[in-house]
C-alpha cells in the first residue's frame, strides 16, 4: 500500500509540473496577440482622430445615418473644390531677355553722362521748350488736323508749313528763332505714318513709325477740348540707356513745372519697345477714387533709329539702328 500511494503521489506531482509548463507557455503566447491588439488600438485611435478610413469602393450613401452622411459629403465636396496653386503665366515680359544696358538710377556714370548730355540745359533750367511742329510736303486734311491737335497738347508749340524746303533749311531758321525742337509730321496714303523729333541746336534726332492714330472726333467719350494750362508728365518703363535717352527726349518737350489747376496728364508708357500716348484730365471723386476722362489725340510710336546731331539723312553719324531680322530672331529682347 505503501508504496502505491508513494507511486501515485509522484505522478500527480509529474502531472501537476507538466500543466505548471503548459500555463506558462499559454502564457508566453498571449503576449504578443495582447500587444499586437494594442497596436492595433492605437492605429484605429489615430485614424479616428485624422479622419474615419473606408475601403477603396466605400460610397458615401451606404452610411445609413442621415447627419453622418451629410457631413461625409460636405467633406468630400470640400476636398474636391481645393484646386491645387495656379502656376504664374508665361508672358512676352516676365520671360524678357535682360539687358545689359538697363539704367541703375543710382549709378555714378549715369548721372555723369546726364549732367554732359544735350538735354543737360534744359534739367538744369537752362533754356525752355519751344517746338516747331511741321508736315511733308502737300499734306493732307488729316495729318494737318493731328498736327493742330498736337499743338494744342505741346505747350509754346507752333505749326508752320514746309512749303517745299529741305529740312537742312529748315533747321538753321528754327536754331536762330530759338526753338528747341523741331518735329515733321510724315504721311502716306493721307494718314500719318513717320515723325521726326530732332532736338536743337545739337541734337539728336530720332525717327519713329506712327500708328494707330485718333484724332478727337473719332474716339468716343471723350472729354472737352484741353485748356492752356501745363500739362504734368508721365514716362513709364524706359528702363534702358537707349530708353532713358528718349524718355529725356519726351520730358524736354514739356515746361518744368506744370499747373495742377487743369488736371491734364500726358502720358508716354512704353511697352514691348512700342511707345503708347495718351492724353488724360483726372478729378478726384472722393479721398480713394480718382475719375480720368481721355481727351486725345492718341497714337502708337516704334522707334527706328536715332541719329547723332541734327537731321543728316545722308553723312549723319547713327547712335542706333532698328534691325528687322534682330527682331525676327528674337521676339523676347527690347531696346528701351
Amino acid at each position: 500500500m505503501d508504496s502505491n500511494e508513494a507511486t501515485t503521489s509522484e505522478s500527480v506531482s509529474k502531472k501537476k509540473g507538466k500543466t505548471k509548463k503548459v500555463k506558462r507557455k499559454v502564457k508566453s503566447d498571449e503576449a504578443p496577440v495582447q500587444e499586437m491588439e494594442q497596436a492595433e488600438g492605437e492605429e484605429t485611435e489615430k485614424k479616428s482622430e485624422s479622419g474615419p478610413c473606408f475601403p477603396p469602393t466605400f460610397s458615401v450613401s451606404e452610411i445609413k445615418n442621415k447627419q453622418r452622411r451629410h457631413s461625409m459629403f460636405l467633406k468630400l465636396k470640400e476636398e474636391k473644390r481645393k484646386a491645387p496653386p495656379k502656376e504664374v503665366p508665361k508672358t512676352i515680359e516676365n520671360q524678357r531677355i535682360y539687358d545689359e544696358t538697363t539704367v541703375n538710377p543710382e549709378d555714378e556714370e549715369v548721372a555723369f553722362d546726364e549732367g554732359t548730355d544735350e538735354f543737360s540745359a534744359y534739367f538744369n533750367r537752362l533754356t525752355n521748350p519751344k517746338v516747331l511742329i511741321t508736315t511733308s510736303d502737300r499734306p493732307r486734311g488729316r495729318t494737318v488736323r493731328f498736327c493742330e491737335q498736337l499743338a494744342t497738347v505741346i505747350p509754346h508749340a507752333h505749326v508752320y508749313y514746309r512749303r517745299g524746303l529741305a529740312l537742312k533749311r529748315v533747321i538753321p531758321q528754327c536754331v536762330s528763332r530759338g526753338f528747341t525742337y523741331l518735329m515733321v509730321i510724315n504721311e502716306d496714303r493721307k494718314v500719318p505714318n513717320g515723325l521726326v523729333l530732332c532736338h536743337l541746336p545739337d541734337g539728336p534726332t530720332a525717327h519713329f513709325k506712327v500708328s494707330n492714330v485718333r484724332l478727337r472726333k473719332e474716339m468716343k467719350r471723350r472729354g472737352k477740348d484741353p485748356t492752356e494750362h501745363v500739362p504734368e508728365v508721365i514716362l513709364n518703363n524706359f528702363t534702358t540707356r537707349l530708353g532713358h535717352s528718349i524718355g529725356r527726349m519726351f520730358a524736354a518737350l514739356f515746361p518744368h513745372d506744370p499747373q495742377f489747376v487743369g488736371r491734364q496728364v500726358a502720358t508716354f508708357h512704353n511697352q514691348r519697345d512700342f511707345i503708347f500716348f495718351r492724353f488724360h484730365r483726372y478729378i478726384f471723386k472722393n479721398e480713394k477714387k480718382v475719375g480720368i476722362q481721355e481727351l486725345g489725340p492718341r497714337f502708337t510710336l516704334k522707334l527706328r533709329s536715332l541719329q547723332k546731331g541734327t537731321f543728316d539723312s545722308k553723312f549723319g553719324e547713327y547712335e542706333w539702328v532698328h534691325k528687322r531680322h534682330e527682331m525676327d530672331s528674337s521676339r523676347r529682347k527690347f531696346h528701351l
